[in-house]
């Protein structure tokens, strides 16, 4: 089945990339990391899987991200929450098993909170819910903390590339804002986590933090003891693709 492209227009007139494989459902749904786009390896690998198995698929990137409009330093988890919640109100038929990696992990649990009835089940990869308040924000060193307070900005150093990531205030007092690991997440779904043992970026131990946070009792936590944040090695990869086929 090939894999047809487009754009969805938002209210304020931006426009959310997306591509889709047509099948069978429930439709299951990428939710991208923080810098992250539909391009990367997870993604990319899961619409070839939609593709050989006749499984409907959904990819997109936020506003700022990949080839979607807007300028990434504008954006905070209300505005990427937002993007998430258009895209299954508009382009997903019926239920959807939502996949979401490091941040999108964090915003497939809201999407979920928000929209129960229409979420089939979800599998969070490196999930970091609550990263901007519990991982980023204590982690900020003292030039930051100087450069948010003087500029509103802090240009982080990124260990996946040249480019710095624009860390706002704006996104750091928004994140409060949906913090869900400070009492029980309302979500009944099943649930699979993947996590690796050595993951610089989401410790383990607050991925399973999450997992003991879920209402549900359908919860499988797996910890990858090497694997690293992006967990994109082939035999992570495999274990993804298991994860989603052994849902409904």
């Amino acid at each position: 089945m090939a894999e047809t492209t487009g754009y969805l227009t938002r209210d304020d007139g931006a426009r959310l990339a997306w591509k889709r494989v047509e099948g069978r459902g429930p439709t299951v749904v990428w939710l991208g990391g923080f810098k992250s786009d539909m391009a990367g390896t997870k993604a990319q690998a899961l619409a070839d899987w939609a593709r050989a198995s006749g499984r409907a698929y959904l990819r997109f990137d936020y506003f700022g991200h990949g080839i979607s409009d807007g300028e990434f330093r504008e954006g905070t988890i209300s505005r990427w929450r937002a993007d998430a919640l258009a895209v299954l109100d508009h382009l997903v038929e019926g239920r959807a098993v939502l996949v979401g990696s490091s941040m999108g992990g964090w915003l497939a649990c809201l999407v979920a909170m928000a929209a129960p009835a229409r979420i089939a089940a979800l599998v969070l990869v490196a999930p970091a819910a609550d990263f901007t308040e519990k991982l980023m924000r204590p982690g900020l060193p003292p030039d930051g903390r100087a450069a948010l307070a003087r500029d509103g900005v802090w240009l982080r150093p990124s260990p996946y590339g040249e480019e710095p990531y624009p860390i706002t205030r704006a996104l750091l007092e928004d994140g409060a804002r949906w913090s869900i690991l400070d009492s029980e997440v309302p979500i009944e779904a099943p649930v699979r986590i993947l996590q690796g043992g050595e993951d610089p970026d989401v410790p383990w131990r607050h991925a399973l933090e999450m997992a003991q946070a879920i209402k549900g009792r359908d919860v499988v936590f797996t910890l990858i003891k090497d694997g690293d944040h992006r967990l994109s090695r082939p035999q992570d990869i495999a274990r993804l693709i298991a994860a989603v086929e052994e849902l409904p």
